[in-house]
């Protein structure tokens, strides 16, 4: 499968209520802390909402509530890769991308021939602790390599100005969170994403 370019991650359907109409095409919609009931609805209001604007929602984590709510794709990482139904998502007809971080996770995660797999941090990023150094473009150069046919996602402290880098490292898709929620115009900045990954859509 082909990945647009440009990959927004944000916490709430009311985000991707603001972006997806400005030409947002791939959204993963990442909530840590939300009781289930609360959960469930953002995902069904998200799916709803991208529906609407022809974009692809990936939900993190929560496989079995993007099953009930008939999404298609789930992105999944190494620690919820071991506890989730890989059957029950495959039989839900559901797409599957993966997070890395080393050689072993990767080995881990082609075993489950994902739809695509996400490396990072490429570079330093302030949206959470990381256990992981800053991976670089070299390293992103070497999961091109590795992954063969099977789509890239570079994340972590991505910024338009180091888009030719990534790409040209051999991401095919390059994900985003803070450098878009954070900024004071969130709306400009995404627009600002959107003709920077042009090029390679």
């Amino acid at each position: 499968m082909k990945l647009d370019p440009f990959y927004l991650i944000v916490d709430s359907a009311a985000w991707i209520a603001r972006l997806a109409p400005l030409g947002v095409k791939l959204v993963q919609l990442r909530i840590k802390e939300m009781d289930e009931q609360n959960l469930k609805a953002e995902i069904a209001e998200a799916k709803r909402i991208c529906a609407g604007h022809d974009c692809q929602l990936i939900v993190n984590d929560h496989w079995r509530l993007a099953i009930e709510t008939g999404c298609d794709f789930i992105h999944l990482g190494q620690e919820d890769l071991t506890e989730a139904d890989l059957g029950a998502i495959r039989a839900a007809g559901m797409k599957l991308g993966i997070s890395t971080h080393d050689g072993a996770e990767l080995r881990t995660a082609l075993a489950e021939k994902p739809e695509y797999v996400a490396l990072g941090p490429v570079y330093p990023t302030i949206l959470k602790k990381m256990k992981w150094a800053p991976q670089g473009l070299d390293r992103l150069a070497d999961w091109r390599k590795r992954v063969g046919d099977v789509p890239l996602v570079a994340i972590g402290g991505l910024n338009p100005e180091r888009l030719p880098g990534v790409f040209g490292a051999g991401a095919d898709s390059a994900a985003v969170v803070t450098d878009i929620t954070l900024n004071p115009d969130p709306e400009a900045r995404t627009r600002e994403w959107l003709a920077a990954t042009e090029k390679w859509r």
